[in-house]
């Protein structure tokens, strides 16, 4: 996710355990985050304490660094100031606190036996890092004419001033041909590059006049702020373009030109923790691969085996990816299917058939559901083929497709041993997915040269289908294999499995939130 995704959290408790004789209880809560990949904490920060009270609310808030795609476990600790004596605590994931209604979420503390200890209350907000887009247009009159033939070609380059007084530049205009009076394209930029948030930042604008071989002559400047550039929005604001080495030399020297802001407007651009918090859901279903090129799950080399010490690759993968989802699903209900093998009763070849063996309801309760059905399913169906992806895909896309007011969102794990059969049909069904509310995680397992999968994943290349080309990128693949390291740590290797298959889901989302301009709803105050 964008790095600097910074939520703060807010942090209350309810009817805490009463342990002062003569008062109540003094509290304070303390904040332990788990290192990635271990099972330590770190004390992250502490709250101030609160006199008497069982109902504190904290003002002092923990500011965390958000992954969408790491699960960021979280421990709070309420204890009594100066005594040490421990009130309770509770375990959270930081997703499950912003995936929760309103991001609000309350939790009973436990950890004192035979007593209940209240609960916890905590509010999550994305600090605002300046998220603002600014459009805005700009035109020139009577510019100086450097050109001997014709007149001149401008163009702006616009520079924010840093800390240290050094310009850096931030933006450059189109060149408009042969003209003294130019009238540039509006264009759209981040306030943040703008100025680094800081209204009254010097921004520079440099005034050139291209030339074919490089060594654009410079007409002149002239230097704005955020804040001056913005109340152009009442009424045209003109600058007078200066050339210092012309205004020291020519006594009558008055101006090289003058450059007008014509409009200028932001807007909002909106992140995935405002679309999460404003009640979007995340669907996550996903489709196993049953075809016989991954081998007889009785045999240990099979991609399907299961020892009594280790999960398959399948399992694992599974549970890596789906762990992290399923704090942002509410209902905890994941549609799970198998595609390319024979299924009871009548051996028929299936390519969407539910693990659960339930035509009507093929949604597994939560990840263990999933995985139980999954191996309930290898003991039950034939290993057969071909590979088809196109069946399971356009299943989902029928779904994504009933509701796309940007109320849900679908994601599809697939994953498979990578020998796909329907190449064209699959295409096709991901150009045509590519307009819907959903994305697609294909994770490859087993040794296979993965080839097709990179093509579907349409980094390199826009993926496209009879001519028509995606309209969003929504697939994204990784091999398995990768992740396995020698070391044997698997806790560590399948989070940053989880970490590279979701990194690119929030983009997704908001791609097609953006195209459909659909705004995140606001979350209503209590």
């Amino acid at each position: 996710s964008v790095p600097g995704t910074k939520v703060e959290l807010t942090v209350s408790c309810r009817n805490l355990l009463d342990l002062d004789t003569f008062s109540k209880s003094d509290p304070v809560v303390v904040l332990f985050v788990q290192v990635s990949g271990s099972s330590e904490w770190k004390e992250f920060g502490r709250t101030e304490v609160i006199d008497n009270t069982l109902n504190p609310d904290f003002v002092r808030k923990f500011v965390l660094d958000y992954y969408f795609e790491e699960k960021q476990n979280l421990r709070f600790d309420v204890a009594l100031f100066g005594a040490q004596d421990f009130l309770g605590q509770a375990f959270v994931a930081l997703g499950e606190v912003i995936g929760s209604q309103r991001g609000r979420l309350e939790r009973p503390l436990t950890g004192v036996p035979g007593k209940r200890c209240g609960t916890i209350l905590l509010l999550a907000e994305e600090l605002s890092n300046c998220r603002d887009i600014v459009t805005m247009q700009l035109c020139a009159n009577k510019l100086d004419k450097k050109d001997f033939f014709g007149k001149s070609d401008p163009f702006l380059v616009f520079y924010r001033s840093n800390e240290d007084g050094t310009f850096t530049i931030c933006h450059k205009t189109e060149v408009v041909k042969n003209t003294l009076n130019p009238v540039w394209q509006p264009f759209t930029i981040p306030v943040r590059a703008l100025c680094n948030g800081d209204y009254d930042r010097t921004v520079k604008i440099d005034v050139y006049d291209w030339d074919r071989d490089g060594s654009h002559d410079f007409i002149g400047e002239f230097a704005t702020s955020y804040r001056e550039l913005s109340r152009a929005q009442s009424q045209f604001t003109v600058y007078e373009v200066l050339n210092p080495r012309k205004k020291c030399k020519k006594k009558k020297y008055v101006n090289s030109g003058t450059v007008t802001l014509l409009s200028f407007s932001v807007e909002s651009e909106f992140t995935f923790v405002d679309y999460i918090r404003g009640g979007t859901q995340l669907n996550f279903t996903v489709a196993i691969d049953f075809t016989a090129s991954n081998g007889l799950p009785s045999q240990p080399t099979s991609l399907h085996y299961a020892s009594p010490y280790q999960l398959s690759a399948y399992a694992l993968a599974l549970k890596a990816v789906g762990e992290i989802i399923q704090d942002y699903d509410s209902d905890k209900l994941f549609p799970a299917y198998g595609f390319g093998a024979k299924v009871p009763p009548d051996g028929k070849i299936s390519h969407q058939f539910p693990l659960n063996n339930n035509v009507e309801n093929p949604s597994c309760a939560g990840i263990e559901g999933v995985l139980e059905s999954y191996l309930q399913s290898l003991r039950t169906v034939q290993l057969y083929g071909p590979t088809n992806f196109a069946p399971v895909i356009n299943q989902v896309a029928g779904i994504a497709a009933q509701v796309t007011d940007g109320s849900q969102y679908h994601v599809l794990l697939i994953i498979t041993d990578g020998v796909i059969s329907d190449m064209l049909q699959t295409k096709e069904a991901i150009v045509t997915a590519s307009s819907l509310p959903m994305s697609i995680i294909i994770v490859g397992v087993g040794p296979a040269e993965f080839e097709a999968m990179e093509e579907l994943d349409g980094d390199e290349v826009r993926l496209s289908s009879r001519g028509r080309y995606a309209e969003r990128d929504i697939v994204q693949f990784v091999p398995f294999r990768d992740y396995v390291d020698d070391s044997g740590n698997q806790v560590l290797s399948m989070a940053r499995l989880a970490k590279d298959v979701l990194a690119e889901i929030p983009e997704q989302l908001l791609s097609y939130m953006k195209t459909r301009d659909i705004k995140p709803r606001r979350a209503d105050p209590e």
